[in-house]
């Protein structure tokens, strides 16, 4: 059951992973590229002005090259988020539910999944360019967190249980973690243009739909072809 099961996972994680790194190549990277150039701008001009003035400079950070060595890591950090989300899936059909038809069953969890790892932490903390200001990054990781975590519970509840009570419950923490202000800069700042920003959020959330239907569709075929189906 464990063999079978990671095998569904990588092969599902592996197809939506396809998918998601063409979206990106195609639309996501050429946009984060455009917001590179304002950085480095930037970076360029605080880099001559003279110490005495009190600036303080970080060495750069490190960064892959354009084309290839950047097609490579996106590649390779797509399949491992594709393999690690099938993981999550998988072991949710297992231990909750199955799919019952792979096509719309699998639409379902993945509709399920991209409310919950990106639709719900996005509307505080929404896709942004390099450049952009953002506040303490364990802060922000911890609100992610939290917000995930409580839209899949809310979603669990909702769809276990038919009690009005219980659904009410989950609507109630489906909508908690708003109720706590996402984490913001002390001073918001983009060295983008405002409308970059908004294609690159626009991008960012159509890829990240389009991965997690995908990745439905693939993890339920692959769950029942290669697991059987617990008694």
């Amino acid at each position: 059951m464990v063999r079978e099961t990671l095998l569904a996972s990588l092969l599902a994680g592996l197809c939506a992973a396809v998918v998601l790194t063409c979206l990106q190549m195609v639309w996501v990277t050429p946009l984060i590229l455009q917001g590179e150039v304002f950085e480095d701008a930037a970076a360029a001009h605080e880099s001559q002005v003279p110490p005495s003035e009190g600036h303080h400079h970080e060495a750069d950070e490190w960064k892959p090259s354009d084309g290839t060595e950047r097609t490579l890591y996106t590649a390779g950090a797509d399949l491992l988020l594709g393999v690690g989300y099938a993981l999550v899936l998988t072991s949710t059909y297992l231990l909750w539910r199955a799919p019952n038809t792979p096509l719309r069953g699998g639409v379902a969890f993945g509709v399920a999944g991209f409310v919950v790892f990106f639709l719900a932490p996005a509307l505080g903390l929404p896709p942004e360019l390099p450049g952009t200001a953002a506040a303490e990054l364990s802060v922000r990781q911890a609100w992610w967190i939290m917000t995930a975590l409580a839209t899949a519970v809310a979603l669990l509840m909702f769809f276990s249980s038919s009690r009005p009570w219980v659904r009410v419950l989950a609507v109630a923490l489906l909508v908690a973690p708003h109720l706590v202000p996402a984490p913001q800069p002390a001073v918001a700042s983009s060295l983008a243009p405002e409308e970059l920003q908004h294609q690159f959020r626009i991008a960012s959330t159509v890829c990240n739909a389009v991965f997690w239907l995908a990745l439905g569709i693939a993890s339920s075929f692959a769950f029942r072809k290669l697991v059987r189906q617990p008694a």
